[in-house]
């Protein structure tokens, strides 16, 4: 059950500020910044009417009651899906768990790739400002969307739910060097993956794509409290 003071509003995810996204970013096979902001936008268009749905049944956000880490998989998989959708020179890679995400169009028989390696683009979405995870340390182009929402821990620990809304989206061609696999904690349960170094972060930061128009010093550095398990 939901407080009956908070208003419809709260249940609105904030769009992508088209003014906001960096016309010099170098993006591979024909993706551009125009394509990434329609796919962002559809994807709080699809936020905000499945928000508003639940509020007319009095029931919470959805990614306040959704775990994080599955949250943030599904903003991921929802642009990997969508950005194909407004540029043809990439697809969505049709083979289960293949990598990269993306491929380059019609280059690989049925658009399916168990292991691409650099050809093609790895999407990832994330709460947090670096240190982002993937499965292995390997050469990749790798686009990370940032963003801030609620999560089902906030209300218990007292914290202000923040609509959602993208923070910045950052994107560079890494290499194994860039990688290191990421410890985790004794009682953590989640899959041995790696972590993007700061030699990553530092050329994702430098091709920025999108970054909020608020976004302060402040908010930066809130994003650098890493939780582990998420």
């Amino acid at each position: 059950m939901i407080d009956p003071r908070i208003p419809p509003d709260f249940y609105t995810p904030e769009k992508p500020d088209a003014r906001c996204f960096n016309p010099k970013a170098v993006i591979p096979f024909g993706v551009t910044t125009e394509h990434i902001c329609r796919a962002m936008t559809e994807f709080t268009d699809f936020l905000e009417f499945l928000d508003l749905q639940l509020f007319t049944k009095k029931m919470p956000r959805f990614e306040d009651f959704l775990m994080p880490a599955n949250f943030s998989s599904m903003v991921g998989e929802f642009m990997g899906a969508n950005i194909p959708k407004y540029c043809n020179g990439v697809v969505k890679n049709a083979y289960h768990n293949g990598h990269p995400d993306l491929l380059p169009t019609g280059k690989y028989p049925k658009n399916s790739a168990q292991h691409a390696g650099s050809d093609g683009i790895e999407i990832k979405a994330s709460r947090y400002g670096k240190s982002w995870q993937g499965h292995n340390e390997e050469d990749v182009w790798l686009m990370v969307f940032v963003f801030e929402s609620g999560r089902p821990t906030d209300v218990a620990k007292g914290i202000p739910s923040p609509k959602f809304r993208f923070l910045k989206v950052l994107g560079a061609m890494l290499r194994q060097a860039d990688w290191r696999f990421a410890d985790r904690k004794k009682t953590s349960r989640r899959t041995i993956t790696a972590s993007v170094l700061p030699s990553g972060c530092e050329k994702m930061e430098a091709n920025w794509i999108y970054r909020a128009p608020d976004l302060s010093r402040e908010v930066q550095a809130n994003l650098i409290a890493l939780d582990a398990d998420e």
